[in-house]
C-alpha cells in the first residue's frame, strides 16, 4: 500500500499524517506532497522521516492512495492525471462534491456506495458531516422534511492564515495580511466563502446541497446561515428538524448515542453539552441540547459539535481510505 498525502504541508495534512499514525493505518510507502515552495522538506510519521516532493514526482510512482487537501483548483487539475494512472482519490476540496458522477460520502452513512469503479471520492464540507452524521437514522425512523441550521465555524476552516490573523489580533500586532474582510477576534462574521445571486454564501448552498446527496433524498430542504467565530477545535451547529411522523425525545437520544461516530452530550443540569473545547482533536460528532421545538409539531432541536479538521476533514478522509482498503483493495 502507498498512500500520498496531497497538501500534507497544511492544516488538514497535518492532521492526515497524525491520523495515519494515530489510527495505524497501514501503508508501505508514504508520499508527502505539497507546492514547490515545501518540496525537499522533511515530514515524521510513524517514527520515519519522509521528504515533501512534488505532484508530477508522486504521479509517477502512481500510489494506490492519494488524499487530497490541497484546494479545488489543485484537485480539478490533478486528480484525473491521478485517476488515470489507477490511484483512487479521496478530494477534501468542493471540486467534485457535486459531480453526479462522483460518490460524495460519510462512511457511517453512505459507505456502502463505493465501488471499484470510483477512482475519485469527494469527502464532504465539514459542516454537512457533522449534520449529516447524527441525522442518518433520525431520518430512517421520522422522515426529515427540513432542516434549519445556523453554524458557528472556527477559523481553523479557513486555515493557518486566518489562525495567524486571529492570534495577531488578539496580540494587539498587525497581520501582514487580512484573510478576512473584517477584524475576527471578539466578533461574529455572517461571511462563509462567497456570496451568490440568492443571497446565501456559497458554503450555505454547500450544505443544502450536499445533505441530499449524501442522504439520498431531494426532498430535504435545508436552509442554512453560516458564520465564522474566533474559536478553534471545532464547529458548533444549532439544528432545527422538521419530521413526517412524530418521535419520543429518549427515542431520538438511544438512536444518536447508537450511531457510530456519534457522542451523546445531553445533561443539561449539569452543565453537560457539546462545545468545541472539549471536541478539539476528537475523531466524533458530539450532539447535545436535544429538544422538541414546542412552537412546531414533529420537530427537534439540537446542538452538534465536532473538530472539523478531524471528522470534518482529515478523518472522515482516512475513514473512506480504511474502506477503500478493506473493500476495494483487499
Amino acid at each position: 500500500m502507498n498512500i500520498a498525502v496531497v497538501g500534507a504541508s497544511g492544516l488538514v495534512g497535518h492532521e492526515v499524517l497524525r491520523l495515519l499514525e494515530e489510527r495505524n493505518f497501514p501503508f508501505h510507502t508514504l508520499l508527502p506532497v505539497a507546492s514547490p515552495k515545501s518540496i525537499g522538506k522533511l515530514i515524521t510519521c510513524k517514527g520515519l522521516t519522509y521528504p515533501i516532493i512534488g505532484m508530477e514526482e508522486a504521479l509517477s510512482l502512481k500510489p494506490d492512495i492519494a488524499i487530497f487537501s490541497a484546494g479545488g483548483g489543485t484537485s480539478l487539475e490533478w486528480a484525473p492525471k491521478f485517476a488515470a494512472v489507477g490511484t483512487i482519490v479521496i478530494d477534501n476540496s468542493s471540486a467534485w462534491r457535486m459531480d453526479p458522477t462522483k460518490k460524495l460520502v460519510v462512511p457511517e452513512v453512505n459507505g456502502h456506495v463505493i465501488t471499484a469503479e470510483d477512482k475519485i471520492i469527494a469527502n464532504p464540507n465539514c459542516s454537512t458531516i457533522q449534520m449529516v452524521l447524527p441525522l442518518k437514522s433520525l431520518h430512517e425512523h421520522y422522515c426529515i422534511k427540513r432542516i434549519i441550521v445556523s453554524t458557528y465555524q472556527s477559523v481553523t476552516g479557513t486555515g493557518k492564515a486566518a489562525v495567524d490573523q486571529m492570534e495577531d489580533e488578539r496580540a494587539g500586532v498587525a497581520h501582514p495580511r487580512m484573510v478576512y474582510p473584517y477584524t475576527i477576534d471578539k466578533n461574529a462574521l455572517p461571511h462563509i466563502d462567497v456570496f451568490l445571486d440568492n443571497g446565501y454564501t456559497k458554503e450555505e448552498m454547500k450544505m443544502s446541497n450536499e445533505t441530499k446527496k449524501i442522504m439520498g433524498d431531494d426532498r430535504i430542504l435545508v436552509s442554512a446561515t453560516c458564520v465564522r467565530i474566533p474559536t478553534t477545535g471545532g464547529h458548533s451547529e444549532s439544528v432545527n428538524i422538521e419530521f413526517e411522523k412524530d418521535f419520543n425525545l429518549e427515542k431520538v437520544r438511544s438512536l444518536i448515542a447508537a450511531t457510530a461516530g456519534c457522542v451523546l452530550q445531553d445533561d443539561p443540569k449539569n452543565n453537560i453539552y457539546p462545545m468545541p473545547l472539549f471536541a478539539h482533536q476528537k475523531d466524533e460528532v458530539f450532539v447535545g441540547r436535544i429538544r422538541r421545538d414546542e412552537t412546531q409539531a414533529n420537530t427537534l432541536n439540537m446542538w452538534i459539535v465536532a473538530d472539523n479538521l478531524r471528522k470534518g476533514a482529515a478523518t472522515n478522509a482516512l475513514q473512506i481510505a480504511e474502506y477503500v482498503t478493506k473493500h476495494i483493495l483487499s
